[in-house]
């Protein structure tokens, strides 16, 4: 499994921009599923036969996406201005190197020389809109052959492990893509559908479109979310942390989950001998919040992993939590079969 998440967070995948990530997933997914679909908006929906026919229709579902860049502007020196896609702290922009472009032209992210900067400034951070990415380029007319206006760019990290965590880009939510991925690859105990949502990053567009053409009646989400287990966040809001077990939350900012399927989660945890834990902080917002709403309400749940420094070149997570999120979610799969399939 970690070498699927580090795979799948080397790709690009700016929020609108996920066609590497989906042909990836797409390749591994037509090896084991009865069906692979992409519909309109971009969302991979894959549907697996299980051991039982569920009375009840099961969706599983991950986002493809990750925070990035786009291209707004191109000075006349060959420069390029952007903007976020998605929700990105400026802090952590200046000097960083990115991949700009379908071709992923090297390009690194300026910022003026400390020996220029006066007294006045060095305690503040520059907007955006004072930034700019460096290509090379020595014009307008030569960055305009390497780049076009609306590209997108992606940092450019490479992944690895250290001590028992993980280090790299868009683990948000390449780790759900991954728990998808070996779960659609295992034998399944029940019917299910899983969906590769796009777009979450800025406001869950893909999920709302997939819920309305899969029509679920249960939903799990499989996330990374915000862990703030750092020197400077006073203890009582440290939301999670990555290494303490599957998050399982029962509220954020854009769904309050369904109690009975958050119940049956912790119970299954504890039961099976996994460590969890829950979000001490309201905050963040995950597709299930479009599902949830969808076709006339949909019973949604939502499972993660703890991530450090989450929407940065740098998220960390705990490689174990990846390997407990996988088999809480392979412990609901079997449960719903339990409950509500047939043979």
């Amino acid at each position: 499994m970690l070498d699927t998440l580090k795979a799948l967070c080397a790709l690009p995948g700016v929020s609108g921009m996920e066609d590497a990530v989906r042909a990836y997933i797409r390749r591994r997914a037509e090896r084991c599923a009865d069906s692979v679909k992409e519909d309109v908006m971009g969302n991979l929906i894959v549907t697996k036969r299980g051991t039982k026919r569920s009375g009840r229709k099961l969706m599983l579902a991950a986002h493809m996406d990750e925070v990035g860049l786009m291209i707004t502007d191109i000075t006349r020196e060959g420069y390029l201005k952007f903007g976020c896609v998605g929700s990105i702290d400026r802090r952590i922009l200046l000097g960083k190197s990115v991949k700009v472009g379908p071709n992923l032209r090297p390009g690194l992210i300026g910022l003026k020389a400390i020996h220029l900067v006066p007294k006045s400034e060095r305690d503040t951070v520059p907007q955006v809109q004072d930034m700019y990415i460096d290509v090379g380029a020595s014009s307008r007319e030569e960055a305009e052959k390497l780049v076009r206006l609306g590209d997108t760019a992606v940092f450019d990290e490479t992944a690895f492990t250290f001590g028992r965590m993980v280090k790299a880009k868009a683990i948000d939510d390449r780790l759900g893509c991954t728990v998808l991925l070996h779960l659609l690859e295992s034998e399944l105990p029940v019917d299910c559908t899983f969906v590769f949502t796009v777009q979450e990053e800025v406001g869950t567009r893909g999920a709302l479109a997939a819920a309305f053409r899969v029509k679920p009646d249960v939903a799990l989400i499989v996330e990374g979310t915000t862990a703030a287990d750092l020197p400077s966040v006073k203890t009582n809001k440290r939301i999670c942390a990555p290494g303490e077990g599957v998050v399982i939350p029962f509220m954020d900012r854009g769904t309050i989950y369904d109690r009975e399927l958050y119940a049956l989660l912790t119970e299954l945890a504890e039961r099976n001998g996994i460590p969890w834990q829950t979000k001490t902080y309201i905050a963040g917002g995950t597709d299930a919040a479009a599902v949830q709403r969808s076709v006339g309400g949909v019973q949604t749940a939502g499972i993660a992993a703890a991530v450090r420094n989450i929407h940065s070149p740098a998220c960390v997570a705990a490689v174990d939590d990846l390997q407990q999120v996988y088999a809480l979610a392979y412990l609901f799969l079997q449960e719903m079969g339990a409950r509500y399939g047939s043979l």
